[in-house]
């Protein structure tokens, strides 16, 4: 986010921008442990906008960064095994349809097997397929960004752990206090992803954004199954599972079981109980088993209507908010960087609607609705 948005904004002209990252190389937060994912299936029209122009940001994204962003147009296969958990799926694919997501498209039995032919069908009914989401490569996409926003006069700075934000005349922050030492600034952009809240709170602001542990089981190195294999994913839990790197990650969003720590391990009950699962809907697993070694956690930063904050906050006009996508980050940084930009450089986004993302909505008691699709 940091970096798309300091990109973005270099491009618009600005000057003497600094990244402050605290850790001592790119990607050690969030962004490292992201599984990839990419998608325009999503149930509220801004996050299907924000996947539209996310997208049309990839595609330029080589000439743009020099950096090829590894974005492949799988599919992502959303299958229901009732016909009550095919409502969401079509009300979603109706809202998608209205956004000019025209190549999403409701599947049946017949149609799910051609997709992913190794699928046990069991008690799947139907389900809903987008053939150009698919994956992405995060680090790519943060090399890219970082390269072509330093490449326009960014600095970054490693190391630089911020320990207060100072404010001055008319509630303003005037200065960041780092652990080395102070800078002086004319705004200050939040894209300290799940660790918002504690950044917010040292210029003495309140604002809804907390972290998530998620974990991730990983299989031994496995071939059965195709790198080109679309995600899929079960409307009745959220497990879904795909191939990275010739092994098979999958996921559940589960309650965390080790708190908000992302290094802790992954509970072996959890990997065993998601690795059944997977061997239930996908039997070719059974030939192979979990790398507990390279199974790991990671934080979202999710906020109560599981959509961004983007804009300044109201209590005070220069600190500029890019939070709690709630595992939507990577996917959205493209277009929630230059939405940023926008805001900051004219005072209101102007390629799409990002009213719905304003971070004063909670107050006015007019959150989005929480999306349908995890």
């Amino acid at each position: 986010m940091g970096a798309s948005v300091a990109y973005h904004l270099a491009r618009r002209g600005w000057k003497d921008l600094l990244i402050l990252e605290r850790a001592n190389r790119p990607g050690a937060g969030s962004t490292g442990r992201s599984t990839g994912g990419f998608r325009s299936q999503h149930s509220t029209d801004v996050h299907v906008r924000l996947s539209r122009l996310s997208l049309e940001k990839l595609l330029a994204f080589s000439d743009e960064t020099g950096v090829d962003p590894g974005y492949v147009a799988a599919g992502y296969l959303w299958l229901a095994s009732t016909r009550q958990e095919m409502l969401p799926l079509r009300e979603a694919l109706r809202v998608q349809r209205a956004a000019g997501l025209l190549e999403a498209c409701e599947v049946g039995v017949e149609e799910i097997v051609s997709i992913n032919p190794h699928l046990f069908l069991g008690d799947i009914v139907g389900g809903c397929f987008c053939p150009s989401d698919g994956f992405v490569q995060p680090m790519r996409i943060l090399e890219g960004y970082l390269r072509a926003a330093e490449g326009l006069g960014a600095r970054v700075e490693w190391g630089q752990e911020i320990v207060d934000l100072e404010l001055g005349p008319g509630g303003r922050i005037g200065r960041v206090i780092t652990a080395r030492g102070e800078v002086a600034c004319q705004a200050v952009v939040n894209a300290a992803g799940p660790w918002a809240g504690l950044l917010a709170r040292m210029a003495g602001i309140e604002i809804p954004v907390e972290p998530a542990r998620r974990q991730v089981a990983v299989t031994r190195p496995f071939d059965a199954l195709p790198a080109t294999m679309p995600m899929t994913l079960f409307a009745a839990n959220g497990f879904h599972l795909r191939v990275r790197d010739g092994k098979v990650l999958l996921l559940r969003p589960d309650p965390p079981t080790a708190g908000d720590l992302p290094d802790a391990p992954v509970a072996p009950e959890w990997a065993g109980s998601v690795f059944e699962e997977g061997c239930a809907r996908l039997p070719v697993l059974r030939e192979t088993s979990i790398d507990a070694a390279s199974c790991w956690a990671g934080l979202y930063e999710m906020s109560p209507d599981h959509h961004c904050l983007l804009g300044a906050v109201e209590e005070c006009e220069n600190f500029y908010l890019i939070n709690g996508s709630s595992g939507h980050g990577v996917m959205h940084a493209p277009a929630l960087g230059q939405l940023l930009a926008e805001i900051i450089s004219d005072g209101k986004a102007a390629t799409l609607d990002a009213s719905p993302l304003r971070p004063s909505r909670f107050a006015e008691g007019r959150p989005n609705p929480c999306s349908m699709l995890l």
